[in-house]
């Protein structure tokens, strides 16, 4: 069900002059909602967290309390069903003073077709890179023609926020315009190394945190020839016929909360093979605990890690997770203690019509 943000303040640094000064009601129109566990919910949750934090007005527009359908090839991810009619009544109760739509979903394209109907504003963010998803679970769909229907939907967009100066630069080589800067951050708190944690299996252990599926090229992880153990956190559509294919690595299913923190505090290597993530929340959540970072050197992990020495970027993935073994936790703790979620708030804000 559509709902207001009840959420607690945080102590953070002084909020931008256009925070202080003007109040904002914000709806944030995703499809992407729990239960679903991946960086686009925690984003939103904590942007949420924070603008309540700051003095504004929160309320999120979900699939949590719709009729929904399940996403083909994707039972685990629900849909909305005809959410046009609810989403009007909540713009006119509500009466929102900005709009960003988070998701190029059912709900995201009712809200795009209601602002344009009704001339209001609207920010979008792009979160996936889409056509490169479809390619991988529908070979005959082109690239081209899911780009050209990615245009249309962000071009009205007063902003359309990406991740990375990397996803900047492309999604301004395919045609999008007025393409702008929202970083992300770590929650340092409750990411964290902690010294007695512990995972039941024979070292080095080599961690994989995220959904199970073939976008996400795990493969190129599993099939490594390193020793120890491989650990899987995480679920969806490919763990049955992976488990089946690598009987040896520990696939773990979703963690959360503390649960979650101690696998990453608990590895020695954070294995992130992936090519098509637009950043890798995931990637940061690891340096914050203190565990180092292997991947292909592409962009999301090539846009967090940068030129710092807190990960290995090699098409080698095998050799990157053996170099990242040398890596002190104590410099990767010391990476993300700089990357704060309250800046990458502040830049959001930023990005929303005056």
């Amino acid at each position: 069900m559509v709902h207001e943000t009840q959420l607690g303040a945080r102590a953070e640094p002084r909020a931008i002059e256009y925070s202080r000064q003007k109040s904002l009601r914000l709806l944030i129109v995703t499809d992407a909602w729990a239960p679903q566990v991946n960086g686009v919910v925690r984003t939103l949750e904590t942007l949420g967290h924070d603008l309540v934090s700051m003095g504004h007005e929160v309320r999120y527009a979900t699939p949590e309390g719709r009729a929904t359908m399940a996403l083909p090839t994707y039972p685990e991810i629900r849909l909305a069903v005809f959410p046009r009619r609810g989403l009007e009544r909540l713009i006119d109760d509500f009466r929102p003073t900005a709009i960003h739509i988070a998701t190029e979903g059912p709900l995201g394209w009712s809200a795009r077709a209601i602002c344009r109907k009704r001339d209001l504003a609207f920010t979008t963010s792009f979160h996936t890179r889409f056509p490169e998803y479809v390619s991988a679970r529908f070979p005959v769909v082109s690239e081209k023609l899911v780009y050209r229907a990615l245009r249309r939907f962000h071009g009205p967009a007063r902003a359309v926020m990406v991740a990375t100066p990397t996803l900047e630069r492309e999604l301004q080589s395919h045609g999008f315009g007025n393409v702008r800067i929202w970083s992300r951050g770590v929650d340092v708190e409750i990411f964290r190394p902690i010294a007695d944690a512990r995972l039941p299996f024979e070292g080095p252990i080599w961690l994989y945190v995220g959904r199970v599926a073939v976008e996400k090229n795990i493969e190129a992880f599993l099939a490594l020839d390193l020793p120890g153990t491989k650990v899987v956190v995480g679920d969806g559509p490919a763990r049955s016929a992976l488990e089946r294919k690598y009987p040896t690595t520990k696939f773990l299913g979703s963690k959360k909360g503390e649960d979650l923190v101690r696998c990453y505090a608990a590895s020695d290597v954070f294995v992130f093979p992936s090519k098509t993530d637009t950043f890798g929340l995931v990637v940061l959540e690891a340096l914050a605990c203190g565990t180092p970072v292997a991947a292909f050197p592409v962009p999301g992990p090539a846009d967090v890690i940068g030129t710092s020495t807190v990960g290995v970027l090699d098409n080698d993935l095998a050799a990157a997770c053996r170099r990242a073994l040398a890596i002190p936790r104590e410099s990767c703790r010391a990476f993300a203690l700089t990357r704060s979620w309250r800046a990458c708030t502040e830049q959001f804000l930023s990005n929303l019509p005056a």
